[in-house]
């Protein structure tokens, strides 16, 4: 069974919606009564159908919005002036009231709470008495489930709730639901409370998936060469894993300002991972394929979305076709007026992730005299271009990858030879062979300009900054230039459709 279709299976999930986030009514059903619910999950199966909804709705906001698109905009990677034309300047300028920009952010809280809704109506089918769901994949439908309802209130969480802290701890961010078929209004928890509630739920899913073939058998990036073998636990890398769960762990604990679990549970990871070489360097062959080009490092993800329609993202968001409207960096390929030459550092024409980029010089008209008019380079991102059909790639998004594992080790770290030791596997790995010393005034810079490489195009570099509270970070309409932040603008108001209900 491909890949294509284990993940699509029954997708008439994906073909419906909910009205509200308290009921899952893309079953068509009176939860009432419950006839068609209990019908779908009579058999392992209709767990699965659902589940395997659930990961194929995500692509609905991460793939478009909370990936490669405008939450790396409100990183500031690309050149969108804030007040030009480009279609994307309101997540550039953080205008949070202007109708665009509520329109998507309404779009990303119905649909995530609505995915939110079908997981609790699927964990409680699970622990009921005389489920049909077999022991066997009970730990696994349950724990991906759990995993995935406290990522996305983390993710929530990340973009509506304050700079983490314990002065603003107690500060009312989002509802936590966790309660199927709820049908009255959640009352909107503290910060810190949807951060207990998202442990809770990453540890119980821990436990449920300490049995995970990743650990003994690695990402299983193929079908079973067992004739008649389901694939339903294989394809590691597109499932909420075991250690994608450890990396969750990580990041909560890092956006809580806990460093030392953060560093304990990044470090265990490590070592797991390393010596059974489950996320393994991406090879110079792969990363500088002529005919199918690695930009994505797929060996070292350590889960992502799967998404067809990844050709039509590219195209909407970098295609050359959409020139001065396309997500691109300022200057050309290197010099003085290059983004892409302060952005890697020099001495990086090495790096294979400065090798995701494409000069396309565009010739200047004649002026009314006759005279040609100055030519101006796009250096166009290449990341998510279109790859040969039989890549395993070929439709992966990232969502967490190893390097940011290290890097956060790196920044736990007391010890200066760990944090270069961390930056240094990094630098290496990408065909860099000169690393900076690291001392205590540049460990900061360091993690922070390997991070914005690593992570481009997968929407994680904006929630750093925020982490962080940075108030000063790279301008992306300026080669050289910085940004100065505004931690007013980190906090996005929650949409008038949750907001104008509770009135």
């Amino acid at each position: 069974m491909k890949i294509k279709k284990y993940l699509t299976r029954f997708m008439l999930v994906c073909c419906m919606g909910i009205a509200t986030s308290s009921c899952a009514e893309w079953l068509k059903v009176d939860m009432e009564d419950g006839i068609m619910e209990d019908a779908l999950y009579q058999e392992n199966e209709g767990f699965l159908t659902v589940l395997n909804g659930a990961y194929s709705s995500l692509n609905e906001v991460y793939g478009s919005i909370w990936s490669m698109g405008p939450l790396d905009v409100m990183a500031q990677y690309y050149n969108v002036p804030a007040n030009g034309t480009h279609p994307y300047k309101v997540y550039a300028s953080y205008s949070y009231t202007d109708a665009t920009f509520e329109s998507t952010s309404g779009s990303i809280w119905t649909r995530l709470y609505q995915i939110i809704a079908n997981l609790n109506v699927l964990i409680d089918h699970c622990d009921r008495e005389g489920s049909a769901i077999s022991p066997r994949y009970y730990p696994f439908v349950k724990g991906e489930a759990l995993a995935m309802r406290a990522m996305l209130h983390f993710d929530l969480l990340r973009f509506y709730g304050p700079i983490y802290s314990s002065q603003t701890e107690s500060t009312p961010a989002i509802p936590y639901l966790d309660i199927p078929n709820n049908k009255d209004m959640v009352a909107i928890s503290s910060a810190k409370e949807v951060c207990e509630k998202v442990l809770k739920d990453l540890k119980e899913a821990e436990k449920l998936l300490n049995e995970d073939p990743i650990r003994e058998e690695g990402t299983m990036a193929s079908d079973s060469e067992i004739p008649n073998e389901s694939n339903d636990l294989r394809y590691r890398q597109y499932r909420l894993n075991y250690y994608a769960v450890q990396g969750l762990l990580t990041r909560l604990y890092m956006w809580m300002g806990n460093k030392t679990e953060a560093y304990n549970c990044a470090t265990t990871l490590l070592k797991e991972v390393t010596e059974k070489e489950t996320f393994p360097w991406v090879t110079k062959s792969a990363a500088t394929s002529v005919s199918a080009p690695d930009r994505l490092f797929s060996t070292e993800v350590m889960f992502a979305l799967y998404n067809t329609s990844r050709d039509n993202l590219y195209d909407a968001l970098y295609g050359q076709s959409l020139e001065g409207n396309a997500l691109t960096f300022v200057g050309g390929l290197s010099g003085e007026n290059s983004k892409l030459e302060s952005f890697y550092g020099k001495n990086s024409s090495s790096d294979y992730r400065r090798k995701m980029w494409e000069e396309v010089v565009i010739t200047g008209d004649d002026d009314d005299e006759g005279a040609a008019t100055e030519s101006t380079g796009i250096t166009y991102f290449l990341k998510y271009e279109k790859v040969s059909t039989d890549s395993h790639f070929r439709y992966m998004i990232p969502l967490m990858r190893i390097s940011e594992i290290y890097l956060t080790v790196a920044e736990c770290s007391n010890d200066l030879e760990e944090v270069a030791d961390c930056l240094h596997q990094i630098r290496w790995n990408r065909n860099l062979t000169q690393d900076e010393d690291v001392t205590e005034e540049n460990k900061m810079r360091l993690i922070t300009e390997e991070f914005a490489r690593e992570v481009i195009g997968e929407g994680q570099l904006f929630y750093f900054y925020k982490r962080n509270a940075m108030t000063d970070f790279p301008s992306g309409t300026e080669a050289n230039g910085t940004y100065k932040m505004l931690p007013s603008s980190y906090v996005v108001p929650l949409p008038k459709v949750e907001t104008d209900n509770r009135q």
